[in-house]
């Protein structure tokens, strides 16, 4: 679809212009959703970007969205800027407060950044630039088409008359605000911004050392809180003796948190606040606490694996797709395959601790919080304090990592609450190591038990999956999920798809394409058993399965809008990225040794990777080699951002496997505390990781996820090419 359908169809705004300080033109802009099939009323959004073009002729970009690495403090502006027509070394970027009755949704997460302000982003400028060519053509009595711009200028070829942008701000502000289907978007081959690589905003300070992240926020007066929680999740207090804790010099105060933090993980605990951070972490430790923990100790590993065990004796609790008659298919099926993968709770492990600063003064509460859903967290705080959301002001950091840690917004709650506690006196909370961990909301294990049916020709006829897995009330929880349209069910006529949930005490959370993460280990490692049997390699029978080139729909989900739907799945897409990481790799239709492939789509991009892996001198498997290719759309924004998010997502993919990332569960308590036990994969692993990217004629779409979960399948299966021994349970052991 090209760019010019999408801004008329995708989304409806106004601008207003106005005079700021100093003369400074700004714009304010206003988006909504279209009320179309693909947007209901139910779902309309308001959208509002703030730009200011300054006397200097510079012009200042809000960036709207939480920065956790993912580049949209640069992407956002740069947008902006492109149909703006101003020079990128003319931008100040600066951070937006959380508000989103100004500037609409402000969210990091789900890879949703770039499709969701793709267009919104791109009209702000090209109206703003309208409106400044327009108040330019009265001054100069010339015809506006006469009229073009160029770095930040409005230009006359005719006469050679040509003005700055901020000479014309008192007339631009006077300018009607075009309609929407009068904008005329750049042709992308004329982008000198989008496209091009361009460093982040706040790299310079962070090489510098300098304070940006939530736990580098200092306020005159501010004082010190540290955590104190039980050892085993979700345990009660029972009763606490302060005394030692409070007799140590410059300890103010031990404050009692109870069922607090995200409504389903809800925490008891203690706080010592002090005038430093170390004088609270220490004097935590002299706390004499008796806990209840209410038979939560029952849960453990083992409890958890006799309990899929079990389930996987009966029919799953729930089915969640059954399309022709599996039964039958398998029945009659030339060989039959039947395997059991599973994988383990994981951690965030955020460099940067969770951590927030709270100030509450006359009634009112201000918070400086590195949250990835920092509305949410106003909301979560509001309802805990009984304060209403307008009360309470956050102020957005950058997030020293995030990976969906930071979509609960626990931290925000216990430092609100002890702000509360401390009226008129600043408090930074942070967690040490140990309670960071304890206090995660973890990446959900599971276990998948698979059958897949082939006929006498080596074709896939038949494809189950019962998935035991966690959640609360047969429902499953954050991550957990077992969605109808995975593949290769979407694809194969018969096919059945269940779930059994399980409950525990332990919290879940997203992590890095949640859900995605592990489906893709545990069906593509599955999909390359049954490529194997039929005497094929799992790209030749990708592209089997995928066929000619079409759209599958997903199976509608009950009671959720249109725009909400499950997006369609494209196999030529999905083909494509298949045959560009072969060609990059030099890989045939032969098996060779050491070598695995893994392909998945999630976050609307379709991504495919191959992975090489070898045996070093101490017989340890390291990986030796990546290629990656990926699919998502016509346009790369910002090539250098692109590139680092995929090697990430290669590097994180990597310590799902080989590093050894689990979080083992024993007596309801987990059992890591620091990197010493969860080791996160380091620079001297790193193989040469080389990208391809296939453009196709679709709106791009995001980075920050979808190239992760197809590297976890292609070297959990690389390495069960190089040992034979089938990889069936992550983390890969020896």
């Amino acid at each position: 679809m090209s760019d010019q359908a999408l801004l008329a169809g995708t989304r409806r705004f106004a601008l207003k212009a106005m005079l700021a300080a100093g003369g400074a033109l700004a714009f304010e802009i206003e988006f909504a959703a279209a009320q179309g099939k693909s947007a209901p009323a139910a779902a309309a959004a308001k959208l509002t970007a703030f730009v200011q073009i300054n006397a200097d002729n510079s012009v200042t970009i809000k960036a709207k969205n939480p920065e956790i690495g993912q580049g949209v403090k640069a992407m956002l502006p740069m947008l902006i800027a492109e149909e703006l027509d101003v020079a990128w070394s003319a931008v100040r970027v600066e951070q937006a407060v959380a508000d989103q009755a100004k500037f609409g949704e402000q969210f990091a997460g789900g890879s949703m950044s770039t499709p969701m302000n793709w267009m919104p982003m791109r009209q702000a400028g090209a109206t703003a630039r309208a409106m400044i060519m327009a108040a330019a053509a009265k001054q100069w009595t010339a015809p506006a088409a006469e009229l073009s711009t160029a770095n930040g200028e409005v230009i006359h070829a005719t006469t050679g008359r040509r003005a700055p942008y901020a000479a014309l701000a008192q007339a631009a502000a006077k300018e009607a605000v075009p309609a929407a289907e009068t904008l005329k978007l750049k042709d992308p081959a004329k982008f000198s911004i989008i496209g091009r690589p361009v460093r982040g905003p706040d790299t310079v300070a962070i090489v510098a050392g300098k304070p940006l992240f939530g736990i580098d926020t200092q306020l005159p007066g501010m004082v010190h809180a540290a955590l104190l929680t039980a050892p085993v999740r979700g345990a009660v207090l029972r009763s606490h003796d302060a005394a030692k804790a409070l007799a140590v010099a410059g300890v103010r105060k031990v404050v009692v948190l109870r069922q607090l933090g995200e409504e389903d993980g809800p925490v008891d605990g203690l706080a010592v606040v002090a005038d430093s951070w170390w004088t609270a972490n220490e004097a935590r430790k002299l706390l004499d606490v008796q806990w209840d923990n209410q038979g939560r100790e029952k849960h453990s590993d083992a409890s958890f694996a006799a309990s899929a065990k079990a389930a996987f004796a009966g029919k799953p609790a729930e089915a969640v797709l059954a399309s022709g008659d599996t039964n039958a298919a398998l029945a009659g099926a030339s060989k039959v395959l039947k395997e059991q993968y599973t994988y383990p709770f994981i951690a965030h492990a955020t460099l940067e601790p969770q951590n927030c600063t709270a100030l509450f003064k006359d009634g009112k509460l201000e918070i400086w919080a590195p949250s990835q859903m920092p509305d949410e967290g106003r909301q979560l705080v509001a309802k805990t304090l009984g304060l209403e959301p307008a009360a309470i002001a956050v102020n957005l950091t950058r997030i020293g990592g995030g990976f969906g840690r930071r979509l609960q917004n626990d931290y925000m709650v216990f430092a609100a609450k002890i702000a509360r506690d401390m009226p008129g006196v600043p408090v930074k909370l942070i967690y040490d190591r140990e309670e960071d961990f304890k206090l995660d909301f973890f990446r959900p294990g599971g276990f998948h038990q698979f059958e897949a049916g082939l006929d006498a020709n080596g074709k896939l006829v038949a494809f189950r999956d019962h998935l035991v897995t966690f959640g609360a009330g047969g429902k499953p929880g954050r991550g957990a999920e077992l969605p109808a349209d995975l593949f290769p069910a979407n694809i194969v006529a018969n096919a059945d798809l269940g779930m059994t949930v399980m409950e525990s005490n332990i919290p879940l959370g997203w992590l890095r394409a949640p859900a995605s993460n592990t489906l893709a280990f545990a069906t593509q490692g599955f999909l390359d058993e049954v490529a194997s049997a039929a005497g094929k390699t799992l790209p030749a029978l990708m592209l089997e399965l995928l066929g000619d080139p079409r759209l599958i729909m997903a199976p509608k989900l009950p009671d959720v809008p249109d725009y909400f739907q499950p997006p369609p799945f494209h196999t030529g897409r999905a083909a494509g990225v298949t045959r560009e990481v072969m060609k990059i790799a030099k890989w045939d239709d032969a098996a060779v040794k050491g070598r695995g492939f893994g392909f998945y789509f999630s976050h609307l991009g379709y991504f495919a990777v191959v992975a090489d892996c070898a045996a070093g001198a101490d017989g340890a498997v390291r990986v030796s080699k990546i290629w990656v290719a990926g699919d998502i759309g016509s346009t790369i924004i910002n090539p250098l951002n692109a590139e680092q998010q995929i090697r990430g997502s290669m590097i994180d993919g990597m310590g799902h496997v080989i590093s050894g990332l689990k979080v083992p569960i024993s007596g309801g308590q987990v059992q890591v505390a620091n990197y010493d036990t969860y080791a996160l994969p380091r620079i001297d692993v790193v193989p040469p990781i080389e990208i391809s990217m296939v453009k196709t004629d679709n709106p791009p779409t995001g980075l920050g996820e979808p190239a992760m979960p197809p590297a976890i399948a292609a070297i959990a299966n690389a390495i069960s090419s190089l040992t034979g021994k089938r990889v069936r349970s992550l983390p890969y052991e020896a």
